[in-house]
């Protein structure tokens, strides 16, 4: 009361004027990575250039998670990710949750995983490491078959483990934003049915959703994970995943619980009652974000999934054949390998990324340094996803190899 009376003192009431709210100027909003207000080109492997109509949803108002407003932003958002994961079986669940793709692992390892249970991870860079580290934490017994950089696991390699050990789950980084690498999935989530068949098949699709192909129901994935920043085409802030029936009954069954917000106890239900129409609640979703989500999904599904698969290649195969035109080296081995998202490349002999990367910021455009633990100064990686790898007119991979290119020669490189 003290309070009060002290506010009411030095305000009268009476003196108070309504708030007045001036309406967002949307064509005003500019990527800034300049205090000078100078506008980069953001081509890293995500966060990525998000579309204008994407942008436009981003900036709604507040909801209420349980209007009759947001239960259809967020319906339509779950039933449309049936289609983009290609999932035919309606006891399959899609998931959006508040978080980074990295809460994916955390889904995985503490719902999916019993402690104790042995877990094959195939790794093809830094993210799937993590991966592993976070089923580590969890209590989960792990076995790891690494590829060398560049390169994926061989088939024979995964075969062979799997007629030496049982396993209780198996994961797959379908795309390593480290390596810039894609898995087949397909292939060897066939090798998995084949010799391990009570093998839980998850899938870390951070960076493939949206922009590699995946056929949830036809390989038979029990869980794929991802995040609205990178091809999928929305701001950082959304984990996006895709569960099973089979593993659903696995984690409604996990004998103790070993999270609170990560379980899936909690979360099935939730989006279970809104992707049926009914409002529900266990944590606050981020509203504007899932509405931004929705927008982008209409997007994605306004054309055939395999024209924006297509197109995604194209660019990506022009692009690495350019750079390759000037003499520079791909860190993936091979076109069967490349991921079509990004592109991981090594610095020429003499050239450091403490030179080139700034040299290139300062011409307007943000590239990413190197991850992998082996080779993590030796390369620099560029993203080319969604827009900017679907919109010919913006030109993105033409300027960013115009820039690199330009930049090589100022310090020094020769073509060849």
């Amino acid at each position: 009361m003290l309070r009060i009376s002290f506010i009411r003192n030095k305000f009268p009431l009476k003196q108070l004027k309504p708030l007045q709210f001036r309406p967002l100027q949307l064509q005003s909003i500019r990527y800034n990575s300049k205090m000078s207000g100078e506008e980069n080109l953001l081509l890293i492997p995500g966060p990525i250039v998000i579309s204008e109509r994407v942008r436009q949803a981003q900036a709604i108002q507040s909801l209420a998670h349980t209007s009759p407003e947001f239960i259809s932003i967020f319906q339509k958002v779950l039933v449309d990710l049936r289609k983009l994961f290609k999932s035919s079986n309606p006891k399959d669940q899609g998931l959006v949750i508040a978080g980074s793709g990295t809460l994916g692992w955390d889904i995985t390892a503490s719902n999916l995983i019993y402690p104790g249970e042995d877990v094959l991870v195939l790794s093809t860079g830094f993210f799937s490491d993590s991966f592993a580290e976070c089923l580590k934490v969890y209590g989960a017994n792990v076995d790891i078959l690494t590829a060398k950089p560049g390169e994926v696991v061989p088939f024979e390699e995964i075969e062979s483990q799997l007629q030496k050990k049982s396993y209780k789950a198996i994961t797959i980084t379908h795309v390593d934003t480290s390596t810039a690498v894609v898995s087949d999935v397909g292939k060897i989530s066939s090798i998995v049915k084949s010799k391990s068949p009570d093998s839980l098949i998850i899938v870390d699709g951070v960076c493939s959703v949206g922009v590699e192909d995946i056929e949830f129901s036809k390989w038979g994935l029990d869980y794929v994970l991802s995040a609205s920043q990178k091809a999928i085409g929305v701001p950082s802030g959304l984990s996006i995943s895709f569960i099973s029936e089979r593993a659903i009954t696995k984690a409604l069954n996990r004998p103790t619980q070993s999270t609170f917000f990560a379980s899936l106890v909690k979360w099935l239900p939730i989006v279970q009652n809104y992707e049926a129409g009914k409002p529900s609640y266990f944590a606050t979703p981020a509203i504007q974000t899932v509405n931004a989500l929705k927008a982008s999904l209409e997007e994605i599904l306004e054309s055939s999934l395999d024209q924006r698969f297509a197109k995604h290649h194209e660019t990506s195969s022009k692009f690495k054949k350019n750079l390759e035109s000037i003499g520079l080296k791909l860190v993936s081995t091979s076109e069967e390998v490349s991921a079509n998202g990004l592109t991981a490349v090594y610095y020429p002999e003499g050239i450091k990324g403490s030179d080139l990367l700034p040299l290139i910021y300062k011409k307007g455009i943000v590239l990413a340094g190197g991850i992998h633990k082996d080779i993590k100064d030796q390369y620099f990686r560029i993203g080319h996803m969604g827009v900017s790898a679907l919109d010919d007119s913006r030109g993105d991979t033409d300027k960013a190899f115009k820039v690199i290119k330009e930049s090589l020669e100022e310090l020094g490189y020769k073509s060849k």
